[in-house]
């Protein structure tokens, strides 16, 4: 692909829907070595290669040995940037070909068209690359620190057991707890975006990315998303998803709860902890065995308290790196 020289043997081309169950191979090898709690099957990869916003001729690279898939990258460019445009990389090695150079080789591309890509969507912008990995993957902190990246913010991923007892939490008078609907669809959006503008790294989703991601997406679960209303406005929200190669894979049933945010007039109330009493109360009858979410380890609102609060404790330790552009 481009001007890029992979390793000999390496058939090296752009990813589409039809390599869906190879992808979906590949991480679950790589799944049972670098543990990091993450499932997928086809129809979410192929859910991946749907968004607007991904060139997948040019922003996706898988690579291919023996008819077997044994690596792939992907870059991600947001819309939108609000104050430096984070161009978002991922990608992993077969862990039978690992320590063979296809790793160097691959992180050689991910930065290479990360650049294109900014150049060709935000010229005029600071730009830098975005990648994440657990904690505990010694062997991407050696890779990603010697090609110049730092890190530069942490987040956790959090669980709590549904078989203990949900706080009780209140709503002043006036306010009402509410099942998602989607004649709310765009409201939620725009409070969404509202929300999130004091969030490191969150940029405004647009109908079309908010659609794909957030309550279009195959795992959203209607039945165990609320949002908190002050007469028509949406004040709180909680968002749940169900990912089926998760449950399959891991034999528990699991909520995640993908968004929660709060309109800054409305914050220090309690509504966000009475919205995911509300949620985890719902999941419970629904039959989850148990919720998850994740969360900015410096994140402005306090919402690490809250989840700990509610009986959620720290699973994981996720970092992301920046490399400047």
């Amino acid at each position: 692909m481009g001007t890029m020289t992979w390793p000999e043997g390496i058939d090296a081309r752009p990813i589409d829907k039809g390599d869906a169950e190879a992808w979906a191979e590949l991480l679950a090898a790589r799944e049972k070595v670098d543990q990091e709690g993450e499932n997928y099957d086809a129809d979410d990869l192929i859910e991946e290669l749907e968004d607007a916003q991904l060139d997948t001729s040019r922003d996706t690279v898988g690579l291919w040995a023996g008819g077997r898939m044994i690596g792939y990258g992907k870059v991600y460019a947001p819309s939108s940037v609000v104050d430096v445009a984070r161009i978002r990389t991922e990608g992993t090695v077969h862990p039978q070909w690992r320590r063979q150079g296809l790793g160097t080789a691959l992180q050689r591309w991910l930065i290479q068209r990360a650049g294109e890509v900014h150049a060709e969507k935000h010229p005029d912008t600071t730009g830098e690359i975005n990648t994440a990995t657990i904690s505990t993957n010694v062997g991407a902190d050696r890779l990603l620190r010697t090609f110049g990246f730092e890190e530069c913010r942490y987040f956790f991923d959090m669980k709590r057991p549904l078989d203990a007892a949900v706080p009780e939490a209140t709503l002043a008078d006036g306010l009402r707890l509410a099942q998602f609907d989607p004649a709310m669809d765009e409201d939620l959006r725009v409070t969404h975006n509202e929300a999130f503008r004091d969030h490191w790294g969150s940029t405004p989703r647009d109908p079309e990315s908010w659609k794909n991601w957030v309550t279009g997406s195959r795992a959203f679960r209607r039945g165990q998303s609320y949002v908190v209303l002050d007469g028509d406005t949406i004040a709180t929200y909680v968002l749940g998803y169900e990912w089926v190669a998760d449950t399959e894979a891991t034999g528990i049933r699991e909520l995640y709860i993908g968004q929660v945010g709060t309109l800054r007039a409305y914050r220090g109330r309690g509504l966000a902890r009475a919205a995911l009493a509300k949620v985890l109360t719902e999941a419970v009858q629904a039959g989850f065995q148990r919720a998850g979410l994740g969360v900015d380890a410096d994140n402005p609102t306090g919402a690490l308290g809250l989840y700990e609060g509610l009986g959620f404790a720290i699973h994981s330790k996720w970092i992301t790196y920046r490399l400047p552009l």
